[in-house]
């Protein structure tokens, strides 16, 4: 079979779909690319994604027929450089989308709820709805669904997108973005018994753990491509909740947890964004549909954690 790389494969979502990607399809099939081997892949190969000759090398080698294209900067990061945000996220797409043109390869990218702006609506977002990002994270996400449409109706490259929500996973360290905040309580619950929330607990935005990402994403690439109704990006959902409904099921876990808040830039940012989605059109398309609720999802969560944190 022609090889999958995924870029950006020591991020989050990357960590899990390594993992993911492997179990189906076995190590030699599977390539892991970034700017640093975090999880010691056995097919690893170090890749800038703004480096689109290096690219080219690494898709002539393995032969690649699929690109989980994952590399990007998220949300705070971007605000903090939107140059480098704008590099990356659309430099680094346009990239991708050029040499998959070439050598004949299926694209996954992932967009984001970040497309929303102030005009979107917030409850139950349609598929095709108002789109003016405030973020610059947003902004690339956009143009970028705008470019995956291009590049498949002008030259037939196979490009498929979601717009994933908060998505909540252990494997990797949380970063700077909007939605991290979930797995910040968890790592600090573990650590300190309390956190300093950087959301206000009201601020209600759609969420998603790991495993249902992972599972969606494949699922999605493997969908007949005359099923597919959107080139751009599908909306995808699974729960929502806000930071103080999380607490809840932590206290559970972990009696006497403490909680404080103290919204930062990054309540503006959630502020723009819807609170649930429609995602009808990926039901139908493809058959999408969730396993985790809340629940679940805070009870794996800790268990992932506990395992990371104390057996390595």
């Amino acid at each position: 079979m022609r090889k999958i790389l995924i870029t950006g494969s020591g991020g989050l979502i990357g960590s899990d779909l390594f993992d993911a990607l492997r179990a189906s399809y076995g190590d030699e099939n599977v390539i892991a690319s970034d700017i640093r081997n975090t999880h010691e892949a056995r097919r690893f190969e170090f890749l800038d994604i703004r480096d689109r000759g290096r690219l080219k090398t690494i898709l002539e080698k393995y032969d690649v027929g699929s690109v989980y294209h994952l590399a990007g900067l998220l949300s705070a990061g971007g605000e903090k450089n939107p140059g480098l945000a704008w590099e990356i996220n659309l430099n680094g797409l346009m990239n991708v989308l050029d040499e998959a043109r070439e050598f004949d390869c299926k694209v996954f990218w992932p967009s984001s709820i970040a497309v929303y702006g102030p005009t979107t609506p917030k409850i139950r977002v349609p598929q095709h709805t108002s789109f003016e990002p405030e973020t610059v994270y947003g902004i690339t996400k956009m143009t970028g669904e705008l470019l995956c449409k291009y590049y498949h109706d002008k030259f037939g490259v196979d490009v498929r997108s979601l717009r994933y929500p908060g998505i909540n996973g252990w494997k990797g360290d949380p970063g700077d973005g909007t939605t991290e905040y979930a797995m910040h309580i968890f790592y600090s619950a573990f650590r300190e018994n309390a956190y300093e929330c950087f959301l206000s607990p009201d601020t209600r935005l759609p969420m998603m753990y790991i495993d249902d990402a992972i599972r969606g994403t494949i699922e999605l690439m493997a969908a007949p491509r005359e099923n597919l109704t959107e080139r751009m990006a599908y909306n995808f959902a699974a729960i929502n909740f806000t930071p103080a409904e999380l607490v809840e099921e932590v206290k559970s876990l972990f009696p006497g947890f403490r909680i404080t808040y103290k919204p930062d830039v990054r309540q503006e940012i959630a502020a723009t964004w819807a609170q649930s989605i429609d995602d009808s059109a990926a039901r139908r398309d493809w058959g999408w549909k969730e396993a985790y609720d809340l629940g679940k999802m805070a009870k794996a969560l800790y268990s992932g954690i506990k395992g990371r944190i104390y057996h390595g």
